[in-house]
């Protein structure tokens, strides 16, 4: 599985210890980590909790990832901007029991976590903790499992209350200020690593005319 850290400019001091984290849990499953930024506080490309939102919805619809690991000060500013693109399942993950739920339960494609609020001594080993609990286990199973049934069903009508309720990905790129789209897209590493792994060839094209 490919899994993509987005950092948000407020919490860009704590990259490292982020990656570090989410690296040291998810690379021994075999799971790979693809970092597209911030990498630190004096970045030229500075990302917002809005960005990570429509970073997240590119990395999901294009394919290029996976699964999206976000986050802010609070971790709810990039809960909402993930859950506003299509396509995008979003949940905020404190602790190593919400990590659990999400994955049994939701089963989404994304998570957002707080990395100011409540983030102290050891906050590190809570992290390795909460993506332990979510990547080591087989997600969509169900918590309690006599509830699996119907925890499936309710995740498939939500889908398609998403697909009914959003425009698909490339619209949303067609349609949303330019400068923003740009300004999102303008890590050092996101060319690299996003046309490396995009599997969605109109997504890739537009953001190659964008950024060209």
């Amino acid at each position: 599985m490919k899994i993509a850290l987005i950092i948000e400019n407020s919490q860009a001091a704590k990259s490292e210890i982020v990656h570090s984290a989410l690296k040291a849990v998810a690379e021994p499953l075999g799971h790979s980590v693809h970092h597209y930024g911030m990498y630190a506080p004096e970045d030229k490309a500075s990302l917002t909790y809005v960005m990570n939102g429509l970073l997240a919805g590119i990395l999901l619809n294009a394919k290029a990832a996976d699964f999206v690991v976000t986050g802010c000060g609070t971790g709810m500013g990039s809960m909402l901007a993930c859950n506003s693109m299509p396509g995008v399942f979003c949940g905020l993950v404190i602790d190593p029991t919400d990590a659990f739920l999400f994955g049994q339960i939701n089963d989404g494609n994304c998570l957002s976590m707080p990395y100011a609020k409540g983030f102290g001594w050891a906050a590190e080993l809570n992290l390795q903790d909460c993506y332990r609990k979510l990547f080591e286990h087989e997600r969509g199973v169900g918590y309690p499992k006599e509830r699996a049934a119907i925890m499936a069903k309710n995740r498939g009508i939500l889908k398609d209350l998403k697909g009914a309720s959003c425009r698909p990905m490339i619209e949303v790129l067609k349609s949303v200020d330019q400068d923003l789209l740009k300004a999102a897209c303008a890590g050092e590493k996101f060319q690299e690593l996003f046309f490396a792994n995009s599997q969605d060839a109109e997504i890739s094209a537009y953001l190659k005319t964008l950024l060209a």
